[in-house]
């Protein structure tokens, strides 16, 4: 089976061939959407813009943002049918989050790669 890589959209050296999917709910600063490459955009399935805000990159709430975020995926009704087009990309290539945060141990792409992988 095929991988989910996550990479930094900001990164100079990304992969190019893959199912490209931005995982943040706000579009990254300064990139154009067609530099972007993406195949898709699913800004639903990222944190709550309270979750995101309150997180606010700081390591330290990273453990709680992690639980946190978790429980937002199972109640968010978006899951379900991302995780399926997920598994099913997964067949034939491998699928890559991009993110555009700063920390790339502690972020929300970390967080979906794990859960998914749990699901799958």
């Amino acid at each position: 089976m095929n991988k989910i890589e996550i990479v930094r959209i900001y990164s100079k050296a990304q992969p190019t061939s893959g199912f490209r999917v931005l995982v943040d709910r706000v579009w990254p600063r300064g990139i154009s959407k067609e530099n972007a490459q993406l195949d898709l955009w699913s800004k639903e399935i990222g944190p709550s813009t309270e979750l995101r805000k309150w997180f606010n990159h700081e390591d330290e709430k990273y453990p709680e943002f992690r639980t946190k975020y978790r429980a937002e995926l199972d109640q968010n009704p978006a899951t379900k049918d991302f995780v399926g087009l997920i598994k099913e990309k997964l067949q034939t290539d491998n699928v890559i989050f991009l993110f555009g945060a700063k920390n790339e141990q502690h972020n929300q792409a970390v967080v979906l790669q794990e859960y998914l992988t749990e699901k799958i």
